[in-house]
């Protein structure tokens, strides 16, 4: 019935195609506004930079379970069990996709949001990035969204209820659609968050980091993003809207043991970088491939997958895999 009552809204939202289906584990054709990329410089591109830690902690994708997100917040040893932070300088970064799929997808927004203002009180860090679902929310897409997550917005109704975007849509995605819509709350807090971050030498992304993203410029696609989410363009840009574009691509990590290495070490090298961190695509533990240049760390650890709790925790040149339902050693 869920599934039935999702193609209902997506075919009177109006909505585009979400989930894209499998890409080849080759990389893909430039499309969209990258396709006319110019040529990459000799030196390191431009992208948000922040500085590196002594740990650097990485979470994948969330899907609106709060109990996952706690428990991976835990494991990471950046907060304790009243979710005050606990990390000190601790740096976290988490990948994208915390909402759908779940029902409790604001509360993961909430979390994450006073998570972040109190790790940056007390001297750490915690990133956001934003994922494909984050990109599909500001477009209206809400295929993905679940009755719980409906109604959990019940009461973000505002000025925006009469944008002609949101009067044709059902009564119970009204509230969602004006916190979501560019410029509503919720759209404003995601325009802060980046698509891609470097932390000191590891690279950060949702979905992964191609050559032709880095010559077209990842902090241009962050101003492109930004924008849009904050009201100042009613389109999204193509930048995150392609088929091969950052939140979206599954070059890498859709089949870990065939990653194309070689375009992985172009971008890495197009920005300076040492590891790439990707998200998205689900695997059944976190993988490493190309001789520990990429790490594919969304482990379905949502309600919805059932996966399991697992972190990707970054010292120096170490990289380890933290496991929830194992003892630290």
């Amino acid at each position: 019935m869920r599934r039935f009552l999702g193609l209902v809204f997506a075919l009177l939202a109006g909505a585009c195609d979400g989930e894209r289906p499998p890409e080849p584990t080759v990389a893909p054709r430039p499309t969209g506004s990258a396709a006319a990329a110019p040529s990459a410089s000799t030196a390191p591109a431009a992208v948000r930079r922040l500085p590196g830690a002594p740990r650097i902690v990485a979470i994948g994708d969330l899907h609106g379970d709060l109990k996952a997100t706690r428990r991976a917040l835990r494991l990471a040893g950046a907060i304790d069990e009243r979710d005050a932070w606990i990390g000190g300088s601790l740096v976290v970064v988490q990948t994208g996709d915390d909402i759908d799929r779940g029902d409790e997808d604001r509360a993961v927004l909430d979390l994450l949001e006073s998570t972040e203002k109190a790790a940056e009180k007390a001297g750490g860090a915690l990133v956001l990035l934003n994922g494909n679902h984050e990109i599909m929310n500001v477009d209206l897409d809400f295929r993905y969204v679940t009755e719980g997550s409906f109604q959990a917005f019940g009461g973000s109704a505002g000025t925006l209820d009469g944008d002609p975007r949101v009067a044709p849509l059902p009564p119970r995605a009204k509230a969602r659609a004006v916190a979501f819509l560019p410029g509503g709350e919720y759209a404003r807090k995601l325009a802060r968050r980046s698509v891609t971050a470097l932390v000191g030498d590891t690279l950060f992304v949702h979905g992964g980091v191609l050559p032709h993203h880095v010559r077209y410029g990842l902090e241009r696609i962050d101003r492109e993003v930004a924008a849009w989410m904050e009201g100042q363009s009613k389109k999204a840009p193509a930048s995150v809207t392609a088929d091969d574009a950052p939140v979206w691509t599954r070059a890498y990590c859709l089949d870990p043991k065939a990653a194309p290495c070689s375009k992985l070490e172009e971008a890495l090298r197009g920005v300076g970088a040492a590891r790439m961190v990707m998200g998205h695509t689900v695997q059944p533990g976190i993988t490493s491939a190309c001789e520990g240049r990429m790490w594919c760390i969304d482990v379905g650890m949502s309600e919805h997958y059932g996966g399991p709790t697992q972190v990707l925790e970054i010292q120096g040149a170490e990289t380890r895999v933290l496991d929830a339902s194992r003892p630290a050693p």
